[in-house]
């Protein structure tokens, strides 16, 4: 990585984790994956029909928590560094306190990719049952899922398929701006 690229990518990870808005917007966020392990739980054997979706929101739940939970850590911590190196006015050695825990970012890493192929077994697991009875036939009683349960499990992912498209259509308007930027600042 270039020394300038480094350097953009530590201001912008700076901004970022330093502003009050992205701890209160993980708060916020933490409702999610809090309530999708909740509404799992409630409902672990109220889906005969597929007995992997109450699973899929409680796994995801739990795990998608333990997420946010380690981003809140690090943004809190980070703005520590960052407000620790600013009244010290400290130049040692390694400018980039995010580098001091490199272990972190592979547990990071190690729990989105888990968190995204969940995601994608998740849309296989609710969608290959698409509109279940919601009452248990009177000939095959094994043959329903409960309709909050399978309701809510529609509406999670129909928000995380929205939320990845605008995060892909954003990161796109970003780059393409970046680019212009790149390319009029060298004309």
């Amino acid at each position: 990585m270039t020394a300038g690229l480094e350097k953009a990518c530590h201001r912008c990870i700076s901004k970022i984790a330093s502003n009050a808005c992205l701890i209160f917007g993980l708060l916020a966020f933490l409702a999610l994956p809090l309530s999708m392990a909740f509404v799992g739980m409630k409902f672990l054997d109220d889906c005969p029909v597929q007995p992997l979706i109450p699973l899929y929101l409680l796994v995801g739940g739990v795990v998608g928590s333990l997420k946010v939970a380690l981003l809140l850590f690090d943004s809190t911590r980070m703005r520590q560094l960052l407000s620790k190196s600013v009244v010290i006015d400290d130049d040692d050695d390694d400018e980039y306190p995010w580098r001091q825990n490199a272990h972190r970012y592979y547990i990071h890493l190690t729990l989105s990719l888990f968190l995204f192929l969940w995601f994608i077994l998740g849309n296989y697991w609710v969608f290959s049952s698409y509109l279940p009875n919601f009452i248990p036939p009177f000939h095959h009683p094994q043959d329903y899922c409960d309709k909050t349960l399978y309701i809510f499990a529609v509406g999670v992912l129909l928000l995380s398929h929205t939320t990845l498209v605008l995060l892909i259509f954003c990161s796109c308007c970003i780059y393409c701006f970046s680019n212009q930027r790149y390319a009029a600042e060298e004309d």
